[in-house]
């Protein structure tokens, strides 16, 4: 074609309709089609009564805004799993009538596979409902935290973090943002191996021109970027979140609690400073940037007066102001911290709640209990068979 009949097809009305957010918008179109299909696929009365009955309720877990989540047990594996009935609103109300945090989590959890991201097992469409199965983590981060009667080691705490740095490894090679990174969605199984858990606010990263929302991350999780109003980021919101949770983990209660987007800058200044054009060049560029007092930087050590001088260090890299000197996860899991001693806490040595022991005794069956002795480290450790 000549430079004539270009010019005629960018301004041609017929034409003008490839434009780069009809692409994108078609583009999200076909990704939800996809979703569809592999929730409402067509299956006979009788197949769709089996998929409904292979999972027998054991317990209710939680309710929330869109979805009830229960335990149970898988009818073919004899397998716990966890069942997350999410209802399908109208047009209005969700996106092609299921919820943006469901599809979200659909879309991404079908193409993932790694021991530290919680695992879609299967999902299934039936009437006004959606059920996503999940595997069955009989704990939390959190939950391990608040917790009195535990006592984290530095090797309980290195098991945590090495676990968790590997699982987001994975996401950010594949071009994923958490974007909700906090202890109570760090999902830990009985024998002690964490997985990170819901992907609602979870999204592709990547464009350079790509504007994303800042209203990410639970406040007490958020970086200084998002905090200023920041509309394009990358792993830095990630790594900070991770940073806050190794502190969390140090001090038995949250990092940075503020009680406002105001306070939270605050109290992130009065630990590390106030930013400046030096330690933060264009953060006045930032849309929501404001000015703040002068806070002259607390040196880590201080503040975690128990922790090595190698992990000091890789909390420094993760907490750094300015998102472009944060670590990568693979940068922080070739730091001195993870290859010096103590050696991380073996899973199943992990320490479990009360709460968690008291279940896990009272579902024994005495008449079928034995124990077997595993050999680690030169010793013997009793384990329990559960039938």
């Amino acid at each position: 074609p000549t430079v004539n009949n270009l010019s005629s097809a960018q301004t041609s009305p017929s034409r003008a309709i490839f434009t780069p957010v009809f692409v994108r918008r078609f583009c999200e179109l076909l990704s939800n089609l996809q979703v569809f299909s592999l929730l409402f696929s067509i299956r006979s009365s009788m197949e769709i009564l089996n998929r409904l009955n292979r999972y027998e309720k054991i317990d209710f877990l939680g309710e929330g805004q869109f979805a009830t989540v229960y335990k149970a047990r898988d009818a073919e594996t004899d397998e716990i799993v966890a069942v997350k009935k999410i209802k399908i609103g109208n047009r209005e109300e969700a996106a092609d009538g299921i919820n943006r945090t469901a599809l979200r989590e659909i879309k991404l959890l079908h193409e993932l596979h790694h021991e530290n991201i919680i695992g879609l097992l299967d999902v299934f469409g039936h009437k006004s409902n959606v059920s996503l199965v999940f595997d069955f983590m009989d704990t939390d981060l959190e939950i391990i935290i608040k917790d009195p009667k535990i006592i984290l080691t530095p090797a309980n705490i290195k098991s945590y973090m090495i676990q968790t740095l590997r699982g987001l490894e994975y996401l950010h090679m594949h071009w994923i943002l958490h974007r909700d990174l906090k202890p109570n969605n760090l999902l830990i199984s009985g024998s002690g191996v964490l997985k990170i858990g819901d992907f609602g606010l979870a999204k592709f990263y990547g464009s350079p021109n790509r504007i994303n929302t800042n209203q990410v991350v639970t406040r007490w999780y958020r970086c200084p970027e998002l905090l200023f109003g920041a509309r394009q980021y990358g792993i830095g919101v990630d790594i900070w979140a991770v940073g806050c949770i190794l502190a969390e983990l140090l001090l038995r209660v949250p990092f940075l609690p503020g009680e406002s987007d105001l306070d939270q800058l605050t109290r992130i200044f009065q630990v590390l400073g106030t930013p400046n054009e030096t330690n933060w060049p264009d953060v006045k560029s930032l849309p929501d940037y404001v000015q703040y007092k002068f806070y002259p930087p607390i040196p880590l050590r201080d503040i975690f007066t128990a922790a090595s001088e190698d992990l000091l260090e890789l909390a420094n890299k993760m907490l750094a102001l300015y998102p472009l000197h944060r670590c990568s996860c693979t940068e922080a899991l070739k730091m001195a911290y993870f290859s010096n001693k103590p050696a991380p806490t073996v899973g199943p040595r992990l320490p479990m709640p009360a709460s968690y022991n008291a279940a896990n005794k009272q579902e024994e069956k005495p008449s079928l209990k034995r124990k077997i002795l595993d050999s680690i480290d030169g010793g013997t450790v009793p384990k329990r068979l559960q039938f």
